[in-house]
């Protein structure tokens, strides 16, 4: 049974004695997404100058969530063992580094295996969520991480537009010297506002660990990941497809490219927005209904304009803009519901949802990338779309009905 948080913890900003103001939340959800897209409208650049080929360098999209699916399995344990604010300060500090190691990379296999331990800013995304369900409420911290992940969606909005724009007038290190200087300014941030959050735990980390299998036996918590992972599943699909589609199915050049592809984000804005403003009142599951079918129904009118011939660069990527709603709606109440299965498993639980939603992330990234040729065309990824948004609207199902079930058996 859900245990009570208080309705209005006291925040102070820049305050270490109290928990992060929701700005200093909303930033660091905002760098696990700026870190994931700023870069990719450079990536036909980047293979020239490190003498490769545009599938090698794509792999640093499916290998970064690959490596951030496994990070978030251990972020979580720890930082419901050590503390969100010491595991926050450490991630920070690590991707930092990673970040100067794609810099001052000599070739392409050096670049790779920086770009992914730049995969431990995850810890961003893990414990922003987190500290979130540490002082609220399911429904309550639903609607809380539907404001912070609002904030949020404006980064990929903006990001891939401001990498082709960078890409446009320097080379591609600039955008990665701009992850490390805002990466720079948000560790000042956390250092003096992020007071820490995590109940105080009498277990060891290898203890922690143990109680994965708590988790694991819950099906309304695989209902709710499933959820999660299947709706944006669409969306890391469309990470690893999209820069080729656009740019050699409709010939888009990297500022276009830019502009176009941040098309989901406004969509993902106005789902955080809904769910910030009716979550306590529609509840969770609804929600998330709601959102796999806007996912579901994005992917169904972009395959069918395909079909009838009138694709093209504003049709396909108009309709991601149902993709990003969907998105929006489902993620940030799948993880709230996640996280209220087992609350003293916040931590854990936001690290092994995650790792469930990257890792099918990566998954489909690689798959998407594989599949797509010029003369395929988008069909391949609009496919993979809109069975992954399908099986979404199933997952929620199954949670709807176990709880009613578990309603009837009180």
């Amino acid at each position: 049974m859900e245990t009570s948080a208080p309705a209005q913890p006291v925040i102070h900003f820049l305050d270490r004695r109290t928990p992060p103001h929701v700005f200093t939340l909303i930033l660091l959800a905002g760098l696990s997404a700026l870190v994931m897209n700023i870069f990719l409208p450079s990536l036909p650049q980047m293979a020239d100058y490190f003498g490769t080929s545009y599938a090698v360098m794509q792999l640093s999209v499916p290998l970064y969530l690959l490596c951030s699916a496994i990070m978030q399995l251990f972020i979580g344990p720890i930082s419901d063992n050590i503390g969100r604010r010491r595991v926050m300060m450490f991630g920070l500090i690590g991707f930092m580094l990673a970040t100067l190691g794609c810099i001052y990379a000599p070739n392409a296999t050096v670049f790779l295996l920086f770009r992914i331990m730049q995969a431990v800013i995850a810890s961003a995304m893990v414990l922003s969520r987190a500290v979130l369900r540490d002082l609220y409420t399911q429904d309550q911290a639903a609607s809380k991480i539907g404001y912070v992940t609002m904030g949020m969606a404006l980064v990929p909005m903006i990001a891939p537009a401001v990498g082709g724009g960078i890409e446009q007038i320097a080379d591609w290190r600039a955008t990665f010297w701009l992850m490390f200087a805002i990466a720079g300014g948000i560790l000042a941030l956390v250092f003096w506002d992020m007071g820490e959050t995590a109940r105080p735990s009498r277990n060891t980390i290898l203890g922690q660990f143990k109680e994965y299998p708590e988790l694991l036996r819950s099906r309304r918590f695989w209902g709710y990941a499933m959820a999660a992972a299947f709706c944006s599943g669409a969306f890391f699909a469309y990470l690893g497809g999209a820069p080729f589609v656009g740019s050699e199915v409709f010939g888009l050049d990297p500022f276009w490219l830019g502009i176009y592809f941040g098309a989901p984000a406004v969509g993902y804005f106005t789902g955080n927005w809904l769910t910030g403003l009716y979550a306590t009142r529609f509840g969770v599951n609804s929600m998330v209904l709601w959102g796999c079918l806007a996912n579901a129904l994005g992917g169904t009118l972009s395959l069918l304009i395909f079909l009838t011939g009138y694709g093209s660069a504003e049709t396909f990527f108009g309709m991601m803009t149902l993709i990003g709603l969907g998105n929006g709606l489902c993620i940030p109440n799948a993880t709230a519901g996640m996280l209220s299965v087992r609350p003293h498993l916040a931590g854990t639980a936001s690290g092994l949802g995650g790792a469930i939603m990257i890792g099918g992330g990566s998954g489909l990234a690689v798959l998407a990338g594989m599949l797509l040729t010029p003369e395929t065309g988008a069909y391949p990824l609009i496919l993979i779309m809109q069975i992954t948004a399908l099986a979404g609207v199933v997952s929620i199902l199954f949670v709807i009905r176990r709880e009613r079930s578990l309603a009837l058996q009180a």
